[in-house]
């Protein structure tokens, strides 16, 4: 008899004052009798978000291998996997990126199973439609991190029946694209726009997808394949539409990353972490009651004394928020949100819960994503290097700025200027039709990616914003790279990817190794 894994949550065990989607707990039943009620349908769908709490996903692999690769980020670890990511000579035999593969193949083989049992159980229609519209999304989410790092892997939308289906081919860029566009497209029929005040055992939760998300994502995925008038439509449905127009920019920049704001107005879709439960840490492998859902980026991240300092801003990166002062004459001040730096005129003269700089003189450590600020002395928390921060997979801000380039794309560049300025005014710079008026369409291109590197700086999006910008293959941009990361320096045609796993290659024949093997 086949046997199947789910995993069931107990959900919603109060965090706090907030319902969020809290996800543990395992159980082991036969697919003839696990697939057969609502609650199973629901904790079928629990057991696809569990694959993006664990190392290889949003836990930390996934933000160090991306982030490593940008130029706004250097490998500084003693751990040589990460290192040789950052400066694009990793090989395939690598354990963090093969933790981050069967990351997303678990999370996928877990969303075919509720996409092809749930929708013969008897149940209702409503919260059967939401079940499968999450594991359309989830899919297509797991698939946008393969391709976007391995740039082409195997397609399996099916649950195997027999061990050779598991072998399946590599497949084209091309093919992998249709179906994460076809998912999340799914995924926007299927999903409501909020799951307040509905029926059945999902209601009231924070923390699963929707039809924004999904919308973002979808836009995203247009943006990615350069079809601009279809990434614009979507885009504009959250920006302008009266259904998905549910969206806005926080007052406060610092509030898209820290423990206290979450799931907030800016935030389409986040990763659900927390402490204070479990003993047995969430790095992978099959959870337990005594499972943990916490986040390990904070302290991968953090500054030398407070967490491993794994990976270092890059000084151009540091540079560049420097380059425009605010309308009254301060800092941009995403860049003390972003990076821990000594900036006397700024008052940012201590680190933490206000313990003074070492060594202050020319050190520059990244900050985001770490509760450096938030009132605590130190990332190890009564003695747990754990982390509760979600991780923010798409913004508000995001959305903004993607719009502009899709009709910047489009011959729109002048329209552009009032999207991009919303995300300016938050940083209070001044007026960019002021400052740059009538910029070319190349021109925008270039502000546009200079936008992008202040909003969005070590948030897992740059080198994926280098790559389809195709700055890699351009001698002009690839010399700019080299002198905003020397990292670049030994980069070769290819590397910009992950290699896959050789241990995949052993065992399934009809994979491929890509263009980084």
């Amino acid at each position: 008899m086949k046997k199947t894994i789910l995993f069931i949550s107990l959900l919603f065990a109060a965090v706090g004052c907030d319902d969020e989607l809290n996800i543990a707990n395992p159980n082991y039943s036969t697919t003839e009798s696990f697939w057969q009620t609502e609650e199973h349908a629901v904790k079928g769908v629990n057991a696809i978000y569990n694959s993006f709490i664990v190392d290889g996903s949003y836990m930390r692999m996934t933000p160090a291998l991306t982030d490593g690769r940008g130029d706004d980020f250097k490998g500084d670890s003693p751990w040589l996997d990460l290192v040789q990511v950052a400066n694009f000579t990793i090989l395939p035999t690598s354990g963090p990126i093969t933790w981050m593969w069967s990351a997303y193949y678990q999370a996928i083989y877990r969303a075919n199973q509720v996409i092809e049992y749930v929708p013969a159980i008897e149940m209702d229609e409503a919260v059967k439609a939401r079940c499968i519209g999450q594991a359309h999304f989830l899919r297509g989410l797991a698939y946008f991190n393969l391709v976007t790092n391995y740039e082409k892997v195997p397609l399996i939308t099916s649950v195997p029946t027999n061990v050779t289906e598991y072998y399946n081919a590599t497949a084209s860029n091309e093919q992998i694209w249709a179906q994460i566009i076809a998912d999340f497209t799914a995924a926007q029929t299927m999903l409501p726009v909020s799951y307040q005040d509905l029926s059945g055992l999902d209601t009231n939760q924070i923390g699963r997808a929707t039809k924004g998300a999904a919308t973002g994502f979808l836009g995203k995925s247009y943006l990615y394949t350069q079809k601009w008038a279809q990434a614009a439509a979507e885009f504009n449905k959250l920006i302008n539409g009266p259904e998905l127009n549910v969206y806005s920019l926080t007052a406060n920049y610092k509030d898209n990353f820290g423990p206290y704001t979450e799931n907030n107005s800016e935030s389409l879709f986040e990763i659900q972490f927390q402490t204070g439960s479990g003993t047995i840490k969430n790095y992978g492998g099959e959870p337990s009651s005594a499972w943990m859902q916490v986040s390990s980026v904070g302290h991968t991240y953090a500054m030398e004394g407070y967490g491993y300092s794994d990976f270092l801003p890059t000084r151009w990166i540091y540079d560049e928020y420097k380059q425009e002062r605010t309308v009254d004459g301060h800092l941009d001040p995403r860049l003390l949100v972003s990076i821990a730096s000594y900036e006397p005129s700024e008052n940012s003269i201590t680190v933490y819960n206000g313990a003074p700089w070492v060594n202050p003189q020319g050190n520059i450590y990244p900050r985001k994503y770490t509760h450096d600020g938030f009132g605590v002395s130190t990332e190890s928390q009564g003695g747990v290097e754990y982390s509760e921060i979600n991780y923010r997979l798409m913004r508000y801000a995001d959305v903004l700025l993607m719009y502009a380039e899709a009709l910047n794309e489009q011959g729109q560049t002048a329209q552009a200027y009032q999207y991009i300025q919303q995300v300016r005014s938050r940083a209070n710079l001044p007026n960019l039709a002021v400052t740059r008026p009538g910029m070319s369409q190349s021109q925008m291109r270039d502000q546009l990616a200079h936008e992008r590197a202040l909003e969005l700086s070590i948030e897992s999006i740059r080198i994926h914003d280098i790559i389809r910008w195709g700055w890699l293959y351009n001698a002009e941009k690839l010399t700019l790279l080299k002198s905003h990361d020397s990292d670049f320096e030994t980069w070769t045609p290819g590397k910009e990817y992950l290699p896959i796993p050789q241990a995949e290659l052993d065992v399934n024949p009809n994979a491929l190794p890509n263009s980084a093997n």
